[in-house]
């Protein structure tokens, strides 16, 4: 009998559906950014690999880390639906 109540205030707890459609958002929301990152890198002139990694590029890397965490934001609250 105990193992019912535990079992209905899981079910209360956890929904499957929740679980599914934070599943398919997640996806959806790493397939952006990343879409969204390639098309950055490709647009750019240079190589931000080598500007980065070979020249030591330091502010080319704090402004490629600020468009991360602005995608990051971006993409966060249109799953979120904020």
């Amino acid at each position: 009998m105990n193992h019912l109540v535990l079992a209905d205030t899981v079910k209360q707890v956890v929904n499957l559906n929740d679980i599914l459609n934070a599943l398919v958002y997640t996806g959806l929301g790493v397939m952006v950014f990343g879409a969204a990152f390639l098309i950055m890198i490709m647009v750019m002139p240079f190589s931000v690999r080598k500007e980065i990694e070979e020249d030591q590029n330091t502010a080319l890397g704090i402004i490629m880390g600020s468009v991360v965490i602005g995608l990051a934001l971006i993409v966060a609250a249109a799953v979120h639906g904020g």
